[in-house]
């Protein structure tokens, strides 16, 4: 007998389950929990088989039955509709995974198998998320250039020009990794990079003179706060390296007896390994540093907490403190002070200057061959700057 939805709404379940038939193998499944659930029986290929088609009443008696239908019309042109039901999921499946959204999460998951730094990955999906609330659902093969630049101008609206840049350039990784896996044939942002305001580019605070420069160091040297702080700062002024490489060292990555500083290449902006030799005058300040922090992991730990690196605050905070604004002194600016000076003597050439600030290109050949043409050079200016320093100090 046909059901109706009068019998199904007053069925109660008993002790155990109970099947209800609606003819031609439609039957519903009465459980001793009280779910009502949709079943089509069938044959295909001489064997017996079952096939979900919903629960009741999310799915109606007549939308049971038209799916009753619609499986039977498959069987009569030979389909096995459980087998059809399987490939339409992942076909859906697949659609969703082709959205911008889900291809820019594979993209941001294979950046980090390939190890970039945590900094960079919470940059990655902060500008990824800018771009979720317009793009995110949409299919990326389908995505125009104009929808994007909707989606930047949002930000470029708000004054954030370097942001918007930034997001236009992400967005064009994710592109590029869609064309890479041929999910997509072209990247729209190519055609807008014109398109953006250009953001002022402020250079950051650098001292250039010789002269200047040693005001500035011997603040460094009298500076009063605490003696890491003080150190950090003498040792930034020795090595110049970016102040975050420096913030996070850890003691395995010095050798005091080599005179090698080995930064992994986690820390650097161009993620490969730099080795930078120590002067006799950095040596001494880490033999000096080692008796504060030397039984921890960091170099610089955070007053709060030794688990944790300096903040990236507190170098420019005592810069500060010692006198000079920031439209003076960061501690970034280091590395210009020290290319400017190091390249003014004439004592040394440009190129392994240039390996010193690991400014190397991106030519692999060029990369060795600056790493070990140089190395010797690099270890006398290490040594020359070391006294340099001093002689600028007494000036």
């Amino acid at each position: 007998m046909a059901l109706t939805d009068t019998f199904i709404k007053a069925l109660k379940p008993g002790s155990t389950p109970k099947k209800h038939s609606d003819g031609a193998g439609l039957h519903l499944l009465l459980t001793v929990q009280g779910s009502k659930l949709w079943r089509l029986a069938y044959r295909f290929g001489s064997k017996q088989k079952l096939l979900a088609l919903g629960t009741y009443p999310a799915v109606s008696l007549q939308d049971a039955r038209r799916k009753r239908d619609d499986a039977k019309k498959l069987l009569a042109n030979g389909t096995d509709p459980a087998h059809q039901t399987k490939l339409e999921r992942i076909n859906k499946q697949m659609a969703r995974a082709e959205t911008f959204g889900g291809i820019a999460d594979e993209f941001l998951t294979k950046v980090e198998r390939e190890g970039k730094a945590a900094a960079t990955m919470v940059k990655k999906r902060w500008l990824v998320d800018l771009a979720r609330p317009d793009l995110g659902l949409r299919p990326i093969s389908e995505i125009t250039a104009t929808e994007i630049l909707g989606s930047l101008r949002k930000v470029e609206s708000r004054g954030n020009y370097e942001t918007a840049r930034r997001m236009r350039s992400t967005i064009g990784q994710v592109f590029r990794y869609a064309i890479a896996t041929t999910r997509a044939e072209n990247d729209p942002t190519f055609g807008l990079r014109g398109a953006l305001t250009a953001p002022v580019v402020t250079h950051r605070a650098a001292i250039t003179s010789r002269k200047a420069f040693g005001g500035l160091l011997r603040a460094i040297w009298s500076y009063d706060g605490m003696p890491e702080t003080r150190m950090a700062l003498q040792l930034i002024s020795l090595l110049y390296p970016r102040p975050g490489e420096l913030r996070q060292a850890e003691w395995k990555e010095f050798d005091l007896e080599k005179a090698i500083w080995a930064i992994p290449a986690a820390r650097m902006k161009m993620r490969r390994e730099h080795r930078k030799p120590l002067s006799s005058q950095t040596i001494i300040i880490l033999q000096e540093l080692q008796k504060l922090t030397g039984d921890g992991v960091l170099v610089f730990p955070a007053i709060t907490s030794r688990l944790r690196p300096m903040s990236e605050n507190t170098l420019n905070g005592a810069l500060r403190r010692l006198g000079f604004t920031n439209s003076e002194a960061t501690s970034h600016g280091f590395r210009a002070s020290a290319s400017s000076l190091l390249n003014e003597s004439g004592e040394w050439s440009s190129d392994a200057i240039e390996a010193e600030l690991a400014h190397v290109g991106a030519d692999e050949v060029r990369r060795a061959y600056h790493r070990a043409l140089y190395w010797d050079e690099r270890v006398k200016m290490a040594e020359w700057w070391g006294n340099e320093l001093e002689l600028i100090r007494r000036m």
